[in-house]
């Protein structure tokens, strides 16, 4: 459905009776190294070019987190009908008056 691997807070998540199998995927690597950032070095100078200089780009998701990801995801969906998925990928939210804990999925 387009999430990628990543560690998501409770609180944003919404708790439905759809079951998934992810039995079949092989999540063994998928650890907390795999979701730790590079440190960034700092720097002490206080010079006003160090101040505003720019920064190297973000460095975003390696070659390797992408191809996990993918082989993560085509596990899972094998085990997925038509129906499941279509449901998967349904954009979700709530509307005025609309409360989740009174919602059944």
């Amino acid at each position: 459905n387009g999430v990628p691997l990543r560690r998501a807070n409770q609180r944003y998540c919404i708790v439905t009776s759809t079951k998934v199998d992810v039995g079949s995927a092989d999540v063994s690597s998928v650890t907390d190294a795999f979701f730790a950032r590079e440190a960034k070095k700092k720097s002490k100078s206080k010079d006003a070019e160090a101040m505003f200089a720019q920064g190297t780009a973000n460095a975003g998701r390696t070659d390797a987190q992408k191809a996990r990801q993918k082989e993560v995801d085509d596990a899972i969906a094998k085990g997925l009908s038509a129906e499941m998925k279509g449901y998967l990928r349904a954009r979700f939210s709530l509307t005025a008056r609309m409360f989740p804990h009174e919602l059944k999925f």
